[in-house]
């Protein structure tokens, strides 16, 4: 958010009379004094009391009240501001100080007038509210009214009329949140401009825009990187140059220049002229082989691991002890790579599907290999989809906060049976609300979905055993041999921004744990979450539908578009199906490449974790 900072000296017109106050320090307005009290003085008042500050902050209270008299050194709003109280002294005598329920911080960049200094500002909301109202109906009205005092056209441009923004807001509108206590601190300063937040694609975020500002037009940079993701997105199936080079917008010969490098390296290796496919380094035994051969009947997996992306599929793989990889490549259809061991007591089969996407083509590609999967392996009773997604953020319910890295196991909400919902289109009422166009499915068997729960909650116990850490230490010490990294990012990489309208984004904290909380987050440990999962462009690709479809559907995670393979799983009467996804970003698990392999890596430890907990085979 970029604001214009007031000069030393701000006012405020109440009543016809200007008050000044010091810069960020009280907050004086002036008006008409009251009479000798009445009974009228009984009436609830919004009252303003500075409750702190310190050499860069300023904390101040804003709460409702009833006030026998005017007692003390206070300035009393008639006309337009009456019931609205302002305390001159700073106190704090006499203040309830019981915890918050919820709060809210975000950030904003002043800019001095005379200076011209970019100053970066914490602003700390934490509300109280009525007895009588219920938890979700105060997460629902604090976010309404975080969204309302930070609406981009009608932000308050100095600190005035930010305090003055937010006790009318109470007084007319917000009427069950009896408290806010704002604590605005300042935290840097800078020559330069912040650098705003930016969305994939080029659109600029900023606070007082109608609209995104564009980045001028220009094609994105070719690099190593991007080539060697584009044949990792294919893999298992080769990809031509001239196919890279279509859906890069280069030439021929920059894609060329980049295989080079990557044959070179060891990384890549081609199929035919001019058609490549990545070197898979963890696999110990891998065949290529024209057609599947016969597996006996006592190495016929039971279980069938279903991945998206490469680094997936590495994942999962460093999970399965005594490996035997085939691939069946074909220049003509989709090639199959299946990854056959053992998990524990179970035999199992990894496949990667071929590129998913949000195109009919890839859908169906995705759909069918999943079916081919099903078909080749006929003693598969339970299927795993292992992979990422997108977390959907509680931005003032801490329990409820999914962030990067933590892992969400598709499980059916309250009161429901489905696990995996795709909408496939969204429509606004006149009324303002969304009708959304949905199909979903739940697996006739929560077996899986309950030995979740059961290590969910159990490694929620003081003390409680947690083994899918293990597996994921394990895990990424056997990647780290192969010079894979999957270590978990630093977390001040875990930004969280929150949709105030439009293409309107601002930046906000995550929420806290209440005092006392049962269950805190330990530091650089995955948090496990049960619910929904969902997916579709309608909701996915609009902020306030995606966040709207979420809180309406108690949906956890989005992924990218797994509806063509959970109807396989579904056409193929397998009655034990689960979703279990890492978390690497806030939007559909594609965009965020640096937390990508961890978040696959703590999905894969996880499903081992449900594998190993799973009653031993009969059928040996």
């Amino acid at each position: 958010m970029h604001l214009d900072q007031a000069s030393p000296q701000v006012a405020i017109d109440l009543e016809g009379i200007q008050a000044s106050n010091t810069f960020i320090g009280h907050i004086r307005i002036q008006a008409r004094q009251l009479p000798v009290p009445n009974m009228a003085d009984m009436e609830e008042r919004i009252v303003m009391t500075p409750k702190g500050k310190t050499a860069n902050s300023t904390t101040i209270m804003i709460d409702r009240r009833k006030m026998a008299s005017q007692d003390g050194n206070v300035h009393v709003g008639g006309g337009q501001h009456s019931g609205i109280i302002v305390n001159k002294d700073v106190t704090s005598n006499g203040i309830e100080d019981t915890p918050a329920q919820l709060q809210l911080e975000f950030k904003v960049f002043l800019i001095n007038a005379q200076t011209q200094k970019h100053t970066q500002e914490s602003r700390q909301l934490r509300f109280w509210f009525r007895d009588t109202v219920a938890d979700k109906e105060r997460m629902k009205s604090a976010q309404e009214f975080f969204k309302e005092l930070v609406a981009p056209l009608e932000f308050p441009r100095d600190y005035v009329g930010f305090i003055k923004k937010i006790m009318k807001m109470m007084q007319h509108k917000y009427q069950s949140i009896s408290k806010i206590e704002i604590e605005l601190k300042q935290l840097e300063e800078s020559d330069k401009p912040p650098t705003r937040p930016t969305r994939p694609g080029g659109v600029l975020y900023t606070v007082g825009r109608s609209e995104p500002d564009r980045v001028e037009d220009q094609k994105p940079e070719l690099t190593e990187e991007k080539v060697l993701e584009m044949i990792e997105s294919s893999y298992p199936n080769p990809i031509t140059v001239n196919d890279m080079a279509k859906r890069s917008s280069a030439s021929n010969e920059d894609v060329e220049l980049f295989i080079s490098n990557l044959t070179d390296k060891g990384l890549i290796k081609a199929m035919a002229p001019g058609c490549f496919t990545r070197v898979v380094q963890n696999e110990t035994d891998l065949k290529v082989v024209r057609q599947m051969p016969t597996i006996t009947s006592n190495k016929q997996p039971t279980i069938a691991i279903i991945t998206a992306h490469y680094s997936e599929k590495l994942a999962v793989d460093t999970m399965i002890e005594n490996q035997e990889t085939f691939v069946r490549y074909t220049t003509v259809g989709e090639s199959n790579i299946y990854t056959l061991g053992n998990i524990g007591a179970h035999r199992v089969v990894c496949t990667k599907l071929p590129t998913v996407g949000h195109d009919r083509s890839a859908s169906i590609a995705a759909g069918n290999t999943t079916t081919r999967l099903l078909g080749t392996f006929q003693k598969v009773e339970y299927v795993f989809l292992v992979g990422t997604a997108g977390g959907v953020p509680h931005y003032t319910d801490y329990n409820k906060h999914v962030r990067l890295g933590d892992v969400v196991v598709a499980s059916p909400p309250e009161g429901q049976r489905f696990i995996y919902m795709y909408c496939d289109g969204a429509k606004v009422l006149e009324n303002g609300a969304y009708e959304f166009e949905t199909k979903s499915w739940g697996p006739p068997d929560l077996s899986l979905q309950n030995i979740a729960e059961k290590l969910k909650d159990q490694g929620e116990e003081k003390e409680g055993p947690t083994p899918w850490l293990q597996y994921m230490t394990e895990g990424s010490a056997k990647l780290a041999e192969q010079e894979m990294d999957f270590s978990r990012p630093n977390e001040d990489t875990d930004k969280l921004y929150m949709s105030i309208g439009g293409s309107d984004v601002i930046e906000v904290s995550h929420p806290v744990a209440p005092e006392g909380a049962e269950h805190v987050r330990i530091p650089n440990n995955p948090r496990i979450h049960l619910g929904a999962i969902a997916s579709g462009r309608c909701v996915v690709g609009n902020d306030q539908i995606r966040q709207d479809f979420a809180s309406q559907l108690t949906v956890n995670a989005y992924d990218q578009e797994f509806d063509a393979v959970v109807e396989s799983v579904y056409g193929n009467r397998k009655d034990h199906y689960i979703l279990i996804r890492g978390i690497c970003d806030y939007h559909d698990g594609t965009r965020n490449k640096d937390w990508q392999p961890y978040a696959a890596l703590a999905a894969a430890g996880f499903m081992k974790a449900i594998i190993c907990g799973m009653d031993a085979p009969t059928d040996v």
